[in-house]
Order: structure tokens, then C-alpha cells, then sequence
């Protein structure tokens, strides 16, 4: 008990604090309660109490010999998630700010009846995998955009603020941890699913921003869902049914995104399609595949070749990680061949594309998906049949799936994959 930390790993991407978290606290602002990057501010708009700080980690250690690591797919065969032998927490107080963060065995959680996330949503998470390389090395993909983007989901709910590389630290130290015995360097191509989330925890009723909070973070197996066979089907949402709106928390990654979502995609995949295609407004504007970026590439009837997503400026879908490097990417080594658009672009558009013959392919990026080939499209009477090479992928889709593949596991490096200085 009370070990330090081992070295947390590759941290060349992370920056202090995000400029959103900057801005909050230099303009002393808050959003319905104290916020920044310690949770609490002054009224000189500066912190006064401890904020989050992953050098104070404290280890105690699970029984190595006590659960063996399954294969992946009996891991994945069950209906619980299967996690790695130890998580991360750290309870915040608006009186007191950050506590020392723990790394411990994995386990329950306690939580009272009245505890705010119960019962007014007060959640939000990040989903990022670690890979083990084909090289033997052990790699995060861009945590840092995860870590900035969980500081934004949380201060959109109220929930308390933090130093995003301080977060960062503690992603990475878990998987120092866990990362040798979970993913052993004899499995190789192989990933686990990191979990962080931040929970309001005060056992009080009451619309309120609650003034006691539980940051933790898990590592677990996830099913691979890039490939369905004969692609992704995809039904539009039904009219009654929308999946964000602006001016809501559609950019934010928040548990009140997706339960709702569920009945239109289990009605969805009843009449045997895999995801909702999440249409907005009344001209019908593609957003999302379900909680996945969407995308399409086709050719403009003056014979240009686009790939073409929604976009951001108006807060409506999340920034995805995946999303941000395929169109980075596809800027950089598609240059001169495919332009990249993103903009609002109606479901009426896909099909004329269809109807004329322009349509080349489709996919959905996002983590648990990865970059999933898309095949058909229903929309009320209309089907869309999208073109897949070899019954497989369209040859975009698969360029660059093969590219992220490569910068995840180590076979290009690359500065978007971080490596784990791991534990041995």
C-alpha cells in the first residue's frame, strides 16, 4: 500500500490545462457551480483548493495469481464486462476539492440511494482503447483529446473540473499497471477498452449541481465490431425521434446521450439492421450512425471526389477522436484526390447520389466501432445499397482503417500513438 507510481508514459501531446479550462478560470466563471481545474474557484478567479493531481497516486495491489486473463472471446461471450484486476478513483468535495487518487483492485462502488446520478444524470465518460503493438509495445491513441474532451463533458453537466493531463497521467499509469498481464506481448493486434468517468455522488434530492463527486477510470475487453458481416445496415430514425438537438449536449459525452437512443435501435436492428442513422431538422441533415461519426464519399455531379461529414460549429454531434484523425488523415495522404467537406448535408442528397450513379462508399468512425464499412441505408421507402470492394470495404474506407491500424499498433511510428512505460 502507498506505492508511488511508476512513470506514467509518453505525455508529448498534453498540455497543462485545455484553453477551455483556461478560460474558466481566468474569467471566474461557473457553470451552475465551481468549476476549472481544481473544482473550486475564488472570486478572483483563482483555485483554492487541491485539484486533480496524479503525482499523489496511491497503489495497492490486487492478488496477480487470484484471476487469470481470459481469451478474447470467451471474455467477450458473457453479459458482463470482464475488467482488468485493478481501476483508478478519486473522490472530489466542493469544501475540500480532489482527493489522493487510488489505484486498487477492481470492485463495487458505493453509492446511496439519493446519490445524484441516480436520479438527475449528473454523468459523463471518455472510451479510448490501449493496443498491444505488433513491435511488442504498449500504446494509447491520442489520450489527450480524450482527456480535454472528458474536462468539456464535465463542466457542461456541472460536475467538477480538472487538469486534463493530469487525467492523462492516470489512464496511462493504469495500464503501466495492468497492461503487462492483460495485454502480454504474445498477443499481439490485440486491445483492452478504457473507461473514465466522472459521477456526482451527493446523497441529496434536489435539482441541483452536486457538491460531492467519484472520478474512476477501468480497463476492460470489448467485442471487435468493425467488420459485420456484409457491412453496417443502417435504418433512419423514426419521425418522432430525434438523438440531439442544438442548443442541447449533443457535442458532450454524456449517459443522457444514449439512453434514450436505445428503443429506436433495438426497433432498428428487430427488423434486422445494425445502428440507427440519426437524421435532424426537418431536411432531414445526417448526423451520427448511432454513436459513431458518419461519412460518406462521393463524386459532385461536376465529377469532384469529396468525403463528406457533418460538422461541429453547431455543438449538434460529438468531436470524435476517431472522426478528427480520418479527417486528418485523409487531408494529409489524400490530398489532390479526395477533398474533405465538412458541412451539413441532407439524407435527399445520399439519395440522388444513389440515384445518379455518384455514391462510392460509406463508414462510421468512433472507438468502439473503429472504421466500420457501412452497406445500406433504409429511409422510409428508400434503400440505399452502398458499394462495398470484394463484399468487404469501400477502398477509402479501408486506406485509411489501415493507416489509424497501423499508427495504433506500432507498425508506423507515429505521434498519435502514445506509449506505456510499462511495469514489469
Amino acid at each position: 500500500m502507498g506505492d508511488r507510481p511508476p512513470k506514467s508514459g509518453n505525455l508529448r501531446h498534453s498540455e497543462p490545462e485545455s484553453r477551455y479550462c483556461r478560460n474558466r478560470i481566468s474569467n471566474g466563471k461557473t457553470n451552475g457551480h465551481t468549476n476549472g481545474a481544481t473544482g473550486h474557484i475564488n472570486g478572483n478567479g483563482t483555485s483554492t483548493l487541491p485539484g486533480l493531481d496524479a503525482s499523489k497516486l496511491t497503489i495497492t495491489r490486487a492478488d496477480p495469481t487470484a484471476r487469470a486473463v481470459p481469451d478474447e472471446v470467451a471474455a467477450c461471450a458473457g453479459n458482463e464486462t470482464i475488467c482488468t484486476d485493478h481501476m483508478i478513483t478519486v473522490s472530489w468535495n466542493a469544501a475540500t476539492g480532489w482527493a489522493t487518487p487510488e489505484l486498487k483492485p477492481y470492485g463495487p462502488l458505493s453509492l446511496l440511494p439519493t446519490a445524484s446520478v441516480l436520479h438527475y444524470a449528473t454523468e459523463c465518460f471518455e472510451g479510448l482503447k490501449a493496443y498491444r503493438g505488433h513491435d511488442g509495445g504498449l500504446r494509447l491513441f491520442r489520450p489527450d483529446l480524450n482527456a480535454k474532451r472528458m474536462l468539456m463533458s464535465t463542466l457542461r453537466i456541472s460536475l467538477p473540473g480538472f487538469s486534463p493531463a493530469e487525467l492523462e497521467k492516470l489512464i496511462l499509469t493504469l495500464m503501466a499497471v495492468d497492461g503487462p498481464k492483460w495485454l502480454p506481448r504474445s498477443r499481439p493486434g490485440s486491445y483492452l477498452y478504457l473507461r473514465p468517468a466522472v459521477i456526482g455522488t451527493q446523497p441529496q434530492l434536489g435539482v441541483q449541481a452536486p457538491k460531492e463527486a467519484l472520478l474512476f477510470i477501468t480497463a476492460s475487453f470489448m467485442p471487435r465490431m468493425d467488420a459485420p458481416v456484409g457491412g453496417m445496415r443502417l435504418h433512419t430514425n423514426p419521425e418522432d425521434m430525434i438523438r440531439a438537438w442544438v442548443g442541447g449536449f449533443g457535442y458532450a459525452k454524456v449517459g443522457a446521450n444514449y439512453g434514450p437512443s436505445l428503443l429506436a435501435t433495438n426497433e432498428a436492428r428487430s427488423r434486422g439492421f445494425g445502428q440507427i442513422l440519426w437524421l435532424y431538422g426537418p431536411e432531414g441533415y445526417c448526423t451520427e450512425a448511432g454513436a459513431s461519426n458518419f461519412f460518406v464519399v462521393w463524386r459532385t455531379r461536376e465529377g469532384a471526389l469529396e468525403m463528406v461529414t457533418a460538422p461541429l460549429d453547431d455543438k449538434l454531434i460529438l468531436d470524435g477522436v476517431t472522426r478528427r484523425s480520418v479527417v486528418e488523415l485523409a487531408r494529409e495522404r489524400l490530398k489532390g484526390e479526395v477533398e474533405v467537406v465538412e458541412r451539413k448535408y441532407t439524407i435527399d442528397e445520399v439519395i440522388e447520389a444513389d440515384k445518379e450513379g455518384r455514391l462510392i462508399e460509406s463508414f462510421a468512425a468512433g472507438t468502439a466501432f473503429f472504421i466500420c464499412p457501412v452497406s445500406q441505408i433504409r429511409h422510409r421507402e428508400h434503400d440505399i445499397h452502398i458499394p462495398m470492394a470484394k463484399g468487404e470495404s469501400g477502398q477509402y474506407t479501408a486506406k485509411i482503417k489501415g493507416w489509424m491500424t497501423d499508427i495504433m499498433y506500432g507498425n508506423e511510428q507515429h505521434p498519435w500513438g502514445v506509449v506505456v512505460e510499462e511495469q514489469q
